[in-house]
């Protein structure tokens, strides 16, 4: 494991926050990617990481589980403590494993975004695919973690965003995003066509049940899983699924 330094902490919710750490000169990873993380007396736990490929930095978004015997104490982290990290990142969330040259949809819940901004800074990324769409679910409106920078990439027209939430009533979008994209809502509220799996790529990353439902109804509608040999139609992170 590498040691890093914390450089910054950033709390959205009581149970939601993003930290940054120094970057280890020898560590490399394709956007997209995970690796183990944890502090000195705690287990190590996947950890996909926010930052791009080319900053000197890394970064993290984490959930805070009740009486998680990492997340409970990493949550306490401040400036200046130290975390592992591990000197290899893997997974298979990366841009190699799907046809270049189509519309790429990041649909993610919860921290399931992390890897996906990963994706968006890296500038590799819009010169392979037409257009890119993130779609984000969460509880509450505060839980949007990197709203505002998607939102900004938005109005450079480099993405569109479309965030939903599922619990708050004044929300434009409100509910799941595996409703929106079933009953065909998200295409029209985005004016794009309907995806197809001759035309779009999916990445895929959330909660378990999430990934299920739409690996499922992907390969119900004839999508195809990539990998980085065989590039395809969709992926999803394997080592978060069942």
């Amino acid at each position: 494991m590498h040691t890093e330094t914390v450089t910054q902490v950033k709390h959205l919710t009581d149970k939601l926050f993003s930290f940054k750490t120094t970057r280890n000169t020898a560590f490399r990873f394709e956007a997209g990617q995970f690796t183990m993380i944890g502090l000195k007396d705690t287990p190590k736990r996947a950890y996909s990481m926010v930052n791009g490929p080319n900053e000197d930095y890394l970064e993290f978004l984490s959930i805070v589980v009740p009486e998680g015997p990492l997340t409970s104490k990493l949550k306490d982290i401040k400036v200046g403590d130290e975390i592992e990290v591990g000197k290899k990142a893997v997974g298979t969330l990366t841009c190699d494993s799907l046809q270049p040259g189509r519309n790429l949809w990041l649909i993610g819940t919860g921290t399931g975004l992390a890897p996906f901004v990963s994706i968006c800074r890296d500038a590799n990324t819009y010169l392979k695919f037409n257009k890119i769409i993130v779609c984000h679910t969460v509880r509450e409106k505060k839980e949007l973690a990197y709203y505002d920078y998607l939102f900004n990439l938005t109005m450079k027209n480099l993405v569109q965003y479309f965030p939903t939430v599922t619990r708050e009533q004044d929300w434009p979008n409100r509910g799941r995003i595996t409703n929106f994209i079933k009953e065909e809502t998200a295409f029209k509220l985005l004016e794009i066509p309907k995806w197809s799996p001759e035309t779009d790529n999916v990445m895929l990353c959330g909660s378990p049940e999430f990934n299920t439902e739409m690996i499922e109804y992907l390969k119900e509608g004839g999508w195809k899983v990539g990998t980085n040999g065989k590039p395809a139609d969709f992926v999803y992170e394997k080592a978060f699924v069942g």
